[in-house]
């Protein structure tokens, strides 16, 4: 496993549950049957080749008499079933106190439905397994507890019009991610603003980006690539992002206007 902060995680709790098992006298075949498992399971979690689900691990704390050592390993398994990069993601997001981005491409990954995110990533080349996939959208949808933060941060995002048409997943899930858009946009401190195609000024025609601005007082960028995602923290480079993300607000439609717009979209799709 290349990450090594989850690996050294799963290594962990493969050594504590079969320290566990081993002194409750069980073999890898009984202590699956007791739980719910297979052999081969036990073993791979116990190796620290597969991730184990909280279900694993809560009927393991109950058979083993762990008294809730093992299902207090949960939160930090939870964590390591997520990429590293979505990982790191999510420590900028929960640290900030305003997040903007800009989306060009697709709806962006904070507003999108699972459904939306699931059909995302099974396009892509070379293709992920459906085990990955369902590991990808389970972070994705992790990442948006960032919309619960108390204090609220302000969120703001400015989405391309042809992101709104354009039908990934199919007609009804691009319509329930319309709906979902409308449903987000009502929140007050998150504001969506679209991008019309037909606009001549465009300052984002460099591709997707976004800025947070953390607890702290500082400034970081964020840019998306075809293989490679990176964090941007030299400050000339973060204040080009910073500016040119507020002249591609100014320049896109108003929050009240991109609603408008959204609905009539939605209205096209019935």
């Amino acid at each position: 496993m290349e990450d090594e902060e989850a690996a050294a995680v799963l290594r962990t709790v493969g050594r504590q549950i079969k320290m566990w098992r081993e002194a409750a006298g069980l073999r890898q075949a009984e202590f699956g049957s007791a739980i719910g498992y297979g052999e081969e399971m036990v073993s791979s979690v116990e190796r620290a080749r597969r991730i184990p689900k909280p279900d694993f691990l809560d009927k393991a704390d109950e058979v083993l008499g762990a008294g809730g050592k093992i299902a207090a390993m949960k939160e930090d398994v939870e964590r390591a079933r997520y990429p590293k990069k979505v990982r790191d993601l999510t420590r900028l997001e929960d640290d900030a106190v305003e997040l903007g981005a800009y989306a060009g491409l697709h709806i962006h990954g904070l507003l999108q439905t699972p459904e939306y995110a699931h059909a995302l990533y099974a396009m892509r080349r070379p293709a992920y397994t459906e085990e990955e996939i369902e590991r990808l959208v389970a972070a994705r949808m992790a990442r948006k507890a960032v919309f619960e933060k108390v204090p609220r941060p302000l969120l703001t995002f400015v989405q391309e019009e042809a992101t709104l048409r354009r039908p990934i997943g199919g007609r009804m899930v691009l319509r329930g991610q319309l709906e979902h858009l409308l449903q987000v946009a009502q929140l007050r401190h998150v504001s969506i603003q679209v991008m019309p195609t037909d606009r001549e000024d465009h300052a984002g025609l460099m591709g997707p980006f976004r800025v947070l601005k953390l607890r702290d007082g500082k400034t970081l960028g964020h840019s998306a690539g075809q293989l490679h995602d990176r964090v941007v923290s030299d400050p000339r480079d973060v204040q080009v992002l910073d500016m040119r993300y507020g002249m591609i607000r100014a320049q896109a439609l108003s929050p009240r206007e991109s609603r408008a717009f959204i609905e009539k979209v939605l209205g096209e799709e019935t």
